[in-house]
């Protein structure tokens, strides 16, 4: 895998009130969503779910490129 540097990547994270408590998710960035009985918590949770999408992905793409011819630009 190439290592590349790091960058600040601006996410929208959207928090609504429902009859159940609050949800939250990232606009950008689908199944990166939580529900949460009080708001203090849900941000929180969001990050916990935005860590776990962005893992998740960055599997699937390691998995589709072994034997790939990769260059670095």
């Amino acid at each position: 895998m190439v290592a590349s540097r790091s960058r600040q990547l601006e996410l929208t994270a959207v928090f609504r009130k429902v009859p159940e408590g609050y949800i939250g998710f990232v606009e950008e960035l689908p199944g990166a969503n939580t529900q949460c009985a009080t708001l203090a918590e849900t941000p929180r949770n969001l990050r916990d779910a935005i860590r776990l999408v962005l893992e998740a992905n960055r599997t699937l793409a390691e998995r589709d490129l072994v034997g790939q011819d990769i260059v670095e630009p």
